[in-house]
C-alpha cells in the first residue's frame, strides 16, 4: 500500500513508522527462529517422522500419502509434509541441508514469523484503548504491537515447538491468522473470505479441529461481545465454509479413495476421535492440566496475562461494545476455547496449547498498556510487581545453576551435567534474565517516553537469551543425545551387506531411519522383542522390505543400546561387534543363530512373537 492508502486506511502511525517497526519484528523473528535452524539434527522421536515422510514425497513423487519407513503415515494430514517437501526436491542437499534441518524445521519456523507480523499489524492498523478509555500514545500503541509479537514468540513453548519439525507451529499460525482475520472483518475490514481461506488450510495442516476450535472462539466471542448477529452477518459462514471445505476436502477425498478404511480408521477414528475420547500412549493428565500449562507457557510474563483475562473476559457495557476495539475480548474467547476444548479432551500434551499462544501474547501487551497507561489501574502495582519477582526468581534460578545441575540424572546421557556446566550456557541465560530484571527496575520509575519501554526492554533481554543460551544448549543436547545416532547410521552404510535388513532395539530412533535412509525393523524393551526380530524377517512386508527365509550365511545388523543389551533376552544372543557410538552397538547377528536364541527362550517360558497386535502409532 503506498503512504496515502495506509492513512486513509487509518493506520496510527506515520506509515513508514510502521512499515519499519514491522521490518524491526522480521528480523527479530528471524533471529528468534531461523538463526541456526539448520545447524542442528533432527530430535527424536517425532520430528524425525516427519522429515522422512517429507523427504519419501520429495523422492518419490507421491504427494498424496505421507509414508515412513515403508508404512502410510496417518496421523496427520499432508499440508506440513508438502511444505518441507519443497525443500527436499530443491538441489544439492548434501551442500545446503546436510542435516536435513533446513527442510524440515524451516516451515514452523517462518509459520511463528509470519504470526509475529500479523500480531503486529493488527494493533498498528487498530491500536486498542486502555483500560477506562485512557488515551494511548502513539509512541506507546507501537510499543504495544511489537509487545504482543514478542509476548507470543518468547512463549518457552513457541521457542521449541517453532524449531521443530512438526506441524503444531504450523497449524498454530494458519489457525491464528484465520482468527485474527476473522477479528478483521468484524473490525470493518473488507475480505470476509480470507480468514476461511485460511481456515481450510489450518484444516489441512491438522484436522478438523481447526474447525472447532475456530467455531467455539466465535462463539464464545459472540457470548462475550454481545453482538452476534453482527459477526455472523460480516463473516458469512455458509459460504465461508464452504471455501473452507474447497480447500480441504479434496485431499481428504482422494485419501479415502486410494487407502480406503486404514486411512478413515488411523486418522478420524484414532488420532482424532480417540485421542479426545480417550487416553492415548500413557498421556493421561488431571482435568487441571492446561491451568499450569498457561502459566509456564507464558512466563514470567503470566501474572500480565491473568490481569489481561480479568479485564476483557467480561461483558461490555452498551458504550464498550465497539467492533474495533474488542480485539482483548476477541483473545480472551479465543484463549478460552482451547483451554475448554482440550481440557475435555482425555489426551493432553503441553503442545495443544500452542495454538493459544498468540491470544495470550495480544493479552499480555494489552495488559501493559493499561499499566502503563492508567497507573492508578486496580492493582497494577502488582502485577508489575509479580511480573518482575518471576523475572528474578529464573534469574537467581539460572545464576545458581551449579548448585542444581549435578542432581540431573538421566541414563541417556550421563555426561549431561558436566557438559552444561562447562558450556557456561546456562550462567548466561541467568545473566540475560538478571539483564531483564534491571530493565524493568530502571524503567519502572523512568518518565514518558522511557517508562513505555518496560515491557519491551525486558522482552529483547530474554530474546537475548534465546541467542546466547537457548540455540547453543539445543546444539549441545543434539550433540549428546543425537549424534551418536547420526554416526551409526553412518556406520550401517559402511558395513551393510546388499539386501542386509536393519533392526532397532530397546531406545527406539527414528532418526536412524532418517540418516540411513533404510527400512528399520523397531523392537522396544519387552521379553518379545528376539521372538518378534525374528517373526518379523520371516513374514513381514512394507515397502523396502521383504520376507526372506533363514539361510545359510543370513545376518541382520542390530542397533542395541547398551542398557537392552544387558536384558537376559538379549544378553546371550550370539552376535559380532561391528561398532558402538554413545549408548549404542552395532551388531550383526546370524539368522540362524538368532532363530536357535528364540526357540531356546520359548523353552524358557518368554512370549512368542506378537507384532501383528494392532498398534496404532507404529512406524
Amino acid at each position: 500500500m503506498t503512504d496515502r492508502n495506509l492513512v486513509s486506511a487509518g493506520w496510527p502511525l506515520a506509515p513508514r513508522q510502521c512499515w519499519w517497526l514491522l521490518l524491526a519484528v522480521l528480523l527479530l523473528g528471524l533471529a528468534l527462529f531461523v538463526w541456526r535452524v539448520g545447524s542442528i539434527g533432527l530430535v527424536d522421536e517425532t520430528p524425525p517422522l516427519f522429515a522422512a515422510s517429507a523427504r519419501a514425497m520429495a523422492r518419490s513423487g507421491d504427494w498424496l500419502t505421507p509414508r515412513v519407513n515403508g508404512l502410510p503415515r496417518y496421523d496427520k494430514p499432508p499440508l506440513v509434509y508438502w511444505l518441507m517437501g519443497l525443500g527436499y526436491a530443491l538441489p544439492g542437499q548434501a551442500r545446503w541441508n546436510p542435516l536435513g534441518t533446513w527442510a524440515s524445521n524451516l516451515p514452523s519456523a517462518l509459520s511463528s514469523v509470519a504470526m509475529m507480523l500479523l500480531l503486529t499489524a493488527t494493533l498498528l492498523r487498530w491500536p486498542q484503548p486502555a483500560a477506562g478509555d485512557a488515551p494511548v500514545p502513539p509512541a506507546l500503541r507501537a510499543i504495544t504491537a511489537a509487545s504482543a509479537a514478542l509476548a507470543f514468540a518468547l512463549s518457552p513453548l513457541v521457542l521449541l515447538w517453532s524449531r521443530m519439525a512438526v506441524s503444531d507451529a504450523l497449524f498454530s499460525a494458519l489457525l491464528g491468522a484465520a482468527l485474527v482475520l476473522f477479528w478483521w472483518r468484524y473490525a470493518g475490514g473488507r475480505a470476509w473470505w480470507a480468514g476461511w481461506l485460511l481456515l481450510g488450510l489450518a484444516v489441512l495442516a491438522k484436522g478438523p479441529v481447526a474447525v472447532v476450535l475456530a467455531a467455539l472462539t466465535l462463539l464464545l466471542f459472540a457470548v462475550l461481545q454481545r453482538d452476534g448477529r453482527a459477526l455472523l452477518e460480516r463473516l458469512r459462514p455458509r459460504p465461508g465454509l464452504l471455501i473452507t471445505a474447497a480447500v480441504a476436502l479434496p485431499w481428504y477425498g482422494l485419501e479415502l479413495l486410494v487407502e480406503g478404511r486404514p486411512f478413515f480408521n488411523s486418522f478420524f477414528g484414532y488420532h482424532n476421535l480417540q485421542r479426545f475420547s480417550g487416553v492415548v500412549n500413557n498421556h493421561l493428565q488431571p482435568w487441571w492440566f492446561f491451568l499450569p500449562v498457561l502459566v509456564v507457557a507464558s512466563l514470567p510474563f503470566s501474572p500480565l496475562l491473568l490481569a489481561g483475562l480479568w479485564r476483557h473476559l467480561r461483558w461490555p457495557s452498551p458504550g464498550q461494545a465497539a467492533p474495533a476495539t474488542s480485539l482483548g475480548r476477541f483473545a480472551g474467547a479465543w484463549l478460552l476455547a482451547v483451554l475448554l476444548f482440550f481440557t475435555l479432551a482425555a489426551t493432553k500434551l503441553p503442545s495443544y496449547w500452542i495454538p493459544a499462544t498468540p491470544a495470550a501474547g495480544l493479552l499480555i501487551a494489552l495488559a501493559a498498556q493499561d499499566v502503563l497507561v492508567v497507573p492508578p489501574l486496580r492493582g497494577g502495582r502488582w502485577w508489575r510487581l509479580a511480573t518482575l519477582a518471576l523475572v528474578a526468581l529464573l534469574s537467581l534460578g539460572l545464576l545458581g545453576s551449579a548448585r542444581w545441575i549435578p542432581l540431573i540424572v538421566e541414563p541417556e546421557l550421563p555426561t549431561l551435567p558436566a557438559e552444561l556446566l562447562a558450556s557456561g550456557a546456562v550462567l548466561r541465560a541467568g545473566l540475560c534474565f538478571g539483564l531483564a530484571l534491571l530493565a524493568g527496575l530502571v524503567l519502572w520509575w523512568a518518565p514518558r517516553p522511557w517508562g513505555s519501554l518496560w515491557l519491551l526492554a525486558q522482552q529483547l533481554a530474554m530474546g537475548l537469551f534465546v541467542t546466547t543460551a537457548l540455540v547453543p544448549l539445543i546444539g549441545l543436547g543434539d550433540r549428546l543425545r543425537q549424534q551418536p545416532v547420526r554416526r551409526m547410521a553412518t556406520a550401517v552404510l559402511q558395513r551393510r551387506a546388499p539386501a542386509e535388513p536393519l533392526a532397532m532395539v530397546g531406545i527406539l530412533k527414528p532418526s536412524l531411519h532418517y540418516y540411513s535412509g533404510q527400512v528399520v525393523i523397531y523392537e522396544g524393551v519387552q521379553p518379545s522383542g528376539p521372538a518378534n526380530l525374528a517373526d518379523r524377517l520371516l513374514r513381514e512386508q512394507r515397502r523396502g522390505q521383504h520376507p526372506s527365509p533363514v539361510t545359510p550365511g543370513a545376518t541382520v545388523l542390530v542397533v542395541i543400546d547398551q542398557g537392552t543389551a544387558q536384558l537376559p533376552h538379549w544378553s546371550g544372543l550370539p552376535h559380532e561387534i561391528l561398532g558402538s557410538e554413545g549408548l549404542y552397538r552395532l551388531w550383526r547377528v546370524r539368522r540362524s543363530a538368532l532363530q536357535a536364541w528364540v526357540e531356546d527362550l520359548r523353552r524358557r517360558g518368554l512370549p512368542g512373537p506378537d507384532w501383528q497386535r494392532p498398534r496404532p502409532e507404529r512406524y
